[in-house]
């Protein structure tokens, strides 16, 4: 671990600053919020992922990551979580590639919802106005998101998932130093 990179430059400010946007693109589904202050994390971990992963991820919360040995031991040092070996398993899930399915992750139970699995998913870019047409609480009509890199298929197993509402799982979408979230009550449809 010598070789380690920092995470933020000042950890509490830092933090606080990307909590305030995931909170914000939650609120505004789809919404694209800028992360000023996100720290350099290890390759592949995209700015943005890494922010909302040392704002979101703690001691007490198992994470799953698929960006490598470096990445993991960066998470585990800054942010103190345990790994886990299965995406089913973890609280929070972050993929950099291809993610695993929405159906083998933890859709929290009918007794604890708010236990559901959070997906930190890392795509190429996120453009407001063109794309996914987005509907559901925090959106006043509809509102467009262009997602370059989601998955093949993500849009059909995300209604799969929806149809368990309340249920299922959410969605941190990353692009550089860009976020974007879909709560799991929002619906998708293709634009």
């Amino acid at each position: 671990m010598s070789g380690l990179l920092p995470g933020f430059a000042d950890p509490v400010a830092d933090a606080q600053s990307a909590f305030r946007a995931v909170l914000e693109a939650v609120a505004r589904p789809g919404r694209v919020q800028r992360l000023p202050r996100s720290p350099a994390p290890p390759a592949p971990l995209s700015p943005a992922a890494g922010a909302v992963l040392l704002a979101l991820v703690d001691a007490e919360t198992p994470l799953w990551l698929d960006a490598g040995v470096t990445a993991a031991e960066w998470a585990v040092f800054h942010a103190g979580c345990p790994l886990v070996a299965a995406p089913g398993d973890a609280a929070f899930v972050l993929a950099t590639g291809a993610p695993p399915a929405l159906a083998v992750l933890d859709p929290g139970t009918d007794e604890e919802p708010q236990r559901a699995a959070t997906l930190i998913l890392q795509v190429a870019t996120l453009e407001e106005g063109h794309g996914w047409h987005l509907a559901g609480p925090g959106i006043e009509r509809e509102h467009r998101l262009r997602v370059a890199g989601a998955p093949d298929g993500f849009v059909d197993a995300w209604a799969a998932s929806r149809a368990r509402f309340p249920l299922g799982v959410d969605v941190v979408l990353c692009a550089g130093d860009r976020i974007a979230a879909l709560p799991r009550s929002v619906t998708i449809r293709e634009g």
